[in-house]
């Protein structure tokens, strides 16, 4: 079966295409904001601008032809809405116009069954890590159940937000990472985890006051250890309690070399395994669509076009997972 996936939820336009468990195309354009944060509307309409040039380039990468496809899937949830509307009309149009089916997947999960297959884990707790979510998660009684996950700004939008006020250009992340490197002195921040749930608001406010009176590089490594630190916290707990034994780290903040090593820290102190999904295939994409499409399709077949609207606030823990025991 040759599968096509939308990515549409935020700043990513991304089309893949899968045969089976092969990726043969994954090609992604991402929107970045001339000032502030992702403005939804912008966003949309740059997805619209590129959609049929992403499609374009994804079939020439696979070396297919639209008429190749058997089903196409798309992210129909979480995620802001005009760019979710946008992938949800694309996606529809594509299968109506090729007269072949259409089903939507969820994003969160998305990211999770890319990863499993990828790295050949079997049941692992996964940490879900970006701009839009933070979250632990693990299978449990035929769903992903939230175990831990951010109560108010996600890891990536923090970092994002921090680097702004520092005048760093976005993507924040990896300037802060960099900066990071270079840091020697800690400095205490807010460290907030409740049961395995975690807050950044306090911790990020915090280290935006220490602008004008610490390092740049101290404030970044200081941000980077207790954040992740939490997450660390948070993941270990979740581990404990449902008895698993591996860790996936996905998203697109799983590039990151000192969250990796945390993590990696803790596992190997459990005797327990831990994996990073591969750079390409960790933050937004279409590949990861296309497969959970795949596997949703063959547990549960096609979903009717009027089922297709976009659902804004689709959470991990509402989906019945039916292709994995």
């Amino acid at each position: 079966m040759i599968c096509l996936g939308i990515e549409s939820t935020a700043h990513t336009f991304g089309v893949g295409i899968m045969e089976d468990t092969k990726v043969l195309a994954n090609v992604t354009d991402m929107y970045t904001p001339s000032g502030g944060g992702i403005h939804p509307r912008e966003a949309a309409e740059h997805h619209s601008d590129v959609c049929d040039k992403v499609l374009e380039d994804a079939l020439k990468e696979a070396e297919i032809k639209k008429e190749d496809l058997d089903l196409i899937s798309f992210s129909q949830g979480p995620g802001l809405p005009p760019c979710l509307r946008t992938g949800a009309v694309f996606a529809r149009s594509l299968a109506l116009s090729l007269n072949i089916p259409i089903v939507g997947v969820n994003h969160c999960i998305a990211h999770i069954e890319i990863g499993k297959l990828k790295t050949e884990t079997q049941d692992p707790v996964t940490l879900y890590v970006s701009g839009g979510n933070t979250q632990v998660i693990a299978l449990s009684s035929g769903k992903y159940r939230v175990f831990g996950e951010v109560l108010d700004t996600p890891v990536g939008n923090a970092l994002d937000k921090f680097a702004r006020e520092a005048g760093l250009e976005h993507p924040g992340g990896p300037k802060v990472e960099k900066l990071a490197k270079d840091g020697s002195k800690y400095i205490e921040l807010p460290y907030s985890v409740k049961g395995m749930d975690m807050s950044f608001s306090g911790l990020l406010t915090e280290a935006m006051r220490k602008l004008d009176d610490e390092r740049l590089e101290d404030i970044c490594h200081s941000l980077q250890e207790t954040m992740f630190a939490m997450l660390t916290e948070a993941v270990e707990r979740a581990m404990a309690h449902a008895g698993k034994e591996e860790v996936l780290l996905t998203g697109g903040v799983a590039a990151n070399k000192k969250l990796q090593e945390m993590l990696n820290i803790m596992c190997e102190e459990r005797n327990a395994s831990f994996h990073t999904v591969p750079y390409d295939l960790a933050g937004d994409n279409g590949a990861m669509m296309a497969w959970l499409g795949i596997l949703k399709y063959e547990s549960t077949g096609k979903d009717d076009v009027e089922d297709t609207s976009f659902i804004q606030n689709w959470r991990t823990d509402d989906v019945n997972v039916t292709w994995s025991k």
